[in-house]
């Protein structure tokens, strides 16, 4: 075996550190982190970021949607370029490796290849670029993926800054307070590289450390308005009132007998509901329903909304209010690049990792990439397949083991000069 197909091992040290490091903005004592979008804490650990970005000698660059990049040119200005990242933001009172761990190892990554190839006399022919994507949760500013959607083209800049979150503050206002509000432009790379925790337990199950994503589902993300009157819940007759909360319970018990009927092909959710005016003694007059269909198939993902649509007239008769589909934002599903895949399942076989393929039910920033360049999303396992609270919890030899591979991936890509068809080929 030649000195460029030697095994590239993660710096584990700078790893942790790293690691150990942004897990303490938005800490909640407790193991995980509040730091949703364009908050103070998210603002900190960006910030943060930036130095340690700069301290290494990368050039960094904010969009006008507030994506944060990290390039650094290793290969010339005329290299092919390899994206690397994720998000720091997180959800509310939520875990610390969920986005944040892809972000440290993408850094990781570059600088453990930097390393290498310099300690072994190897001219890299890639330049890198590491990625923190704005609001890739959703929490705060509904839809998730928005700044790697506005990049790759899928959403308008205009309608994207204008979402504004429950206190009536948009995302170009908060990112003008927070100083990510920036000008700089980012083209596109020649592929995109996402590893995260699984957040779910068959990795676990299966006793897999690695799982390359083939697929990723699409979602229907429904916003659904119940309009009742407002009136006392003491003197007003029941056969009177119009409940708007009363319908909203009707609806969300029929999207939980929509994933019923179609189990294991269909996922469904109403994780969020805004009433109005929320007092214990007031009959709700509106009531907003956050809605979620997930399916890996289009016709299933269509079905369940007509059926949705259908029902919703009837629900909302019965609790003598009105209801209407008020906006639809769509995720198509796909599938990610196959050599990306082979070239993670190479490399896993290579450090003797036992891997398993999966899709992926939950959105990534990579799943917008890949509308646009081949991309993939890595997966580590999930301790009990939690994520989104804060034990969200991946030991640290699984986090290890998915930067090997990782930095593998990084290695074997920069050798064949950034060409996936070269580098599957190379290590077939």
């Amino acid at each position: 075996m030649s000195d460029t197909l030697e095994l590239a091992q993660i710096d584990a040290g700078l790893f942790q550190t790293l690691m150990d490091k942004v897990s303490e903005f938005g800490s909640t004592g407790d193991g995980g982190v509040d730091r949703p979008v364009l908050t103070d804490a998210h603002k900190a650990a960006r910030d943060w970021f930036i130095s340690e970005l700069t301290a290494r000698g990368y050039t960094v660059v904010i969009d006008d949607i507030g994506n944060l990049f990290g390039r650094i040119d290793l290969a010339g200005p005329d290299a092919p370029l390899v994206m690397l990242g994720s998000h720091l933001d997180s959800q509310p009172k939520g875990g610390r490796f969920d986005g944040a761990y892809g972000v440290m190892a993408a850094l990781a990554a570059v600088e453990t290849w930097r390393a290498t190839a310099a300690a072994q006399g190897i001219a890299p022919k890639c330049n890198y670029v590491v990625a923190d994507w704005m609001n890739e949760e959703g929490a705060r500013f509904q839809p998730s993926l928005l700044g790697s959607s506005v990049w790759a083209g899928l959403v308008e800049r205009d309608w994207a800054l204008e979402r504004r979150d429950r206190d009536g503050k948009s995302v170009g206002e908060e990112l003008v307070r927070t100083g990510f509000n920036g000008t700089g432009v980012m083209p596109k790379p020649d592929l995109y590289l996402e590893i995260h925790i699984e957040g779910d337990s068959k990795m676990e199950q299966a006793g897999a450390r690695i799982a390359p994503y083939a697929r990723h589902w699409g979602a229907y993300k429904v916003r659904i308005e119940v309009t009742g009157e407002q009136n006392h819940t003491g003197p007003t007759p029941m056969e009177e009132r119009k409940d708007a909360v009363l319908g909203a319970a009707l609806i969300i018990a029929k999207v939980r007998e929509l994933a019923e009927t179609a189990a294991d092909t269909l996922y469904t959710s109403v994780a969020r509901v805004d009433i109005s005016p929320n007092s214990p003694n007031i009959v709700p007059g509106k009531a907003i329903l956050f809605a979620e269909l997930r399916s890996p198939e289009q016709a299933m993902l269509d079905w369940s909304l007509g059926e949705l649509r259908k029902a919703l007239p009837g629900l909302a008769a019965q609790a003598n209010v009105s209801a209407e589909i008020a906006a639809i934002d769509e995720r198509p599903a796909g599938r990610f690049d196959p050599r990306l895949v082979k070239l993670t399942e190479q490399a896993a076989d290579a450090f003797g990792y036992p891997r398993m393929e999966l899709d992926t039910v939950g959105g990534h920033d990579a799943v917008a990439v890949n509308a646009i360049l081949p991309a993939i999303v890595i997966a580590v396992p999930s301790v009990n397949g939690v994520i989104h609270r804060n034990d969200e919890y991946t030991s640290p030899e699984d986090l290890a083991a998915g930067c090997d591979v990782f930095v593998d991936i990084v290695r074997r890509v920069d050798q064949a000069g950034g060409d996936l068809d070269k580098a599957v080929g190379a290590n077939a």
